[in-house]
């Protein structure tokens, strides 16, 4: 994965970099991502849970966007997420909710 590969997809996404990192427009409703498992398989490094949460490690510049991709979903074990510039905090309802979606972003990766 290049800058080029990255550049574009930013651009692709229509993101916006601001003062606290890349957003999406304001009219995001209308911007449809691309699916959550080939941003998972482009841009995630690696999965680490603690408890009832993940921690999920990105290329740099494309945690936001994998984020807000996965918030798009309507997965029961995600409650939520915070994106940084490279990293990912995944709120999961329990452990056992932690668990079993650590196994699904981990079977997008392959």
């Amino acid at each position: 994965m290049g800058q080029a590969t990255l550049s574009r997809d930013i651009r692709d996404l229509n993101l916006s970099k601001t003062a606290h990192g890349y957003t999406l427009p304001e009219s995001s409703a209308a911007l449809a991502l691309p699916p959550v498992s080939r941003l998972v398989r482009e841009f995630v490094l690696g999965i680490r849970s603690a408890q009832n949460l993940l921690v999920v490690k990105t290329i740099v510049g494309s945690a936001q966007p994998v984020a807000a991709a996965m918030d798009e979903t309507d997965w029961s074990e995600l409650v939520g997420t915070i994106a940084g510039d490279d990293t990912i905090l995944i709120v999961c309802p329990d452990k056992d909710d932690a668990r079993k979606l650590s196994s699904r972003l981990e079977g997008m990766l392959t």
